[in-house]
C-alpha cells in the first residue's frame, strides 16, 4: 500500500508541474514569432478536425467502457490524450507563424463567439489536470476513484473539443486569404 501511496504522490507532483508549465509555455510560445517563416496557414482546419475526432474517440470511449470492454477504452483513452497533444503542438506552431485573426462579426454573434471562446480556453486549461488525475487513477488501478473523476472529465473534455471545432467554424471566414 505504501508503494501504491508513493506512487500516486510522485504522479499528483508531476501532473501538477505539467498543468502549470504547459499553459505557461503556450502563452509564451503563443508571443513569439518565428521570423522568415511562411504562415502554417493549413494548420487551423486540421487541428479543428482532430478536435472533432477527439470528440468522437471521447465518445467512443464511453460507449467502450458502457459496454465493458476495458481494453478498447483504454486505447480510446490513449488516442483521445495523444490527439490532443497533437492539437496543442499544431495550435502552437500555427500561432508562432501567424498573426491572430480578429473575429470579424458585430452584435450578439460577437458575443457569443467571445463566450464560448474564453470558456473554451479556460476549460481547456483546467482540462489538463483533471486528464492526468482521471488517467493516472486508471493507470494506478483505483477504477472507483477513476470512474467518479471520469464523470467530471468527461463532459468538460467533450465541451473542449466540440468548441474548439465551433471556435474554428465561426472564426474562419475571418483568415487572411
Amino acid at each position: 500500500m505504501e508503494i501504491q501511496a508513493a506512487k500516486e504522490k510522485k504522479f499528483n507532483l508531476l501532473i501538477t508541474i505539467v498543468s502549470i508549465v504547459i499553459p505557461l509555455v503556450v502563452a509564451v510560445l503563443f508571443g513569439v514569432k518565428i521570423p522568415n517563416v511562411a504562415p502554417l496557414s493549413m494548420l487551423p482546419p486540421i487541428y479543428a478536425t482532430i478536435n472533432g475526432l477527439t470528440a468522437l474517440v471521447l465518445v467512443l470511449a464511453v460507449v467502450a467502457i458502457k459496454n465493458g470492454r476495458q481494453k478498447q477504452h483504454e486505447n480510446l483513452m490513449k488516442t483521445a490524450i495523444a490527439l490532443s497533444l497533437a492539437f496543442l503542438v499544431m495550435y502552437v506552431a500555427y500561432h508562432m507563424t501567424s498573426d491572430s485573426t480578429p473575429f470579424g462579426g458585430t452584435g450578439a454573434i460577437k458575443y457569443v463567439y467571445f463566450f464560448i471562446l474564453i470558456s473554451h480556453i479556460l476549460l481547456s486549461i483546467a482540462i489538463i489536470p483533471l486528464v492526468l488525475r482521471t488517467y493516472a487513477k486508471a493507470y494506478l488501478k483505483q477504477f472507483e476513484a477513476h470512474r467518479k473523476l471520469a464523470k467530471i472529465t468527461f463532459p468538460i473534455w467533450l465541451y473542449v473539443a466540440i468548441t474548439g471545432v465551433v471556435v474554428y467554424l465561426m472564426i474562419s471566414p475571418y483568415y487572411a486569404s
